[in-house]
């Protein structure tokens, strides 16, 4: 790769929790990625927005408030509109099984319960992104 990854971490709504977002974009940080962190009460748009003027390659949301079936789908809809059809969206937190399915079968990409080792989180990155990016 010529250029390190380059990932946007974002909290959308009003979920108030960001520890875990912090030491994910800390582990992903560590791993050689270049990191965008919006910080918390973002919404669907100022993500996307972000995503596409920071040039990155995934978007990481971290959602505990119980919001993830309206949070992803409005993403998902924002990154339509905006072209954004080669960058990764991926995410984690509190997201029952069944919930975790239906969102990717609309596009979204792993998604990670916690207690995930980020390692883990760090290889899936790195793999789709050398998968579906020009690098």
């Amino acid at each position: 790769m010529n250029r390190p990854i380059r990932i946007l971490v974002a909290k959308v709504g009003l979920d108030g929790h960001d520890r875990g977002a912090k030491v994910i974009a800390a582990a992903l940080r560590d791993a050689g990625m270049e990191v965008i962190y919006t910080g918390l009460r973002q919404t669907p748009e100022m993500v996307v927005n972000a995503a596409l003027q920071e040039d990155v390659d995934a978007i990481g949301i971290s959602i505990l408030s119980g919001a993830h079936m309206t949070v992803f789908p409005k993403v998902i809809d924002q990154m339509k509109q905006k072209e954004l059809d080669d960058v990764l969206l991926t995410g984690g937190g509190i997201i029952p099984e069944d919930d975790m399915k239906q969102l990717k079968e609309m596009g979204v990409g792993e998604l990670f319960p916690p207690g995930t080792p980020t390692p883990s989180i760090v290889e899936y990155i790195e793999e789709w992104v050398k998968e579906h990016r020009n690098f």
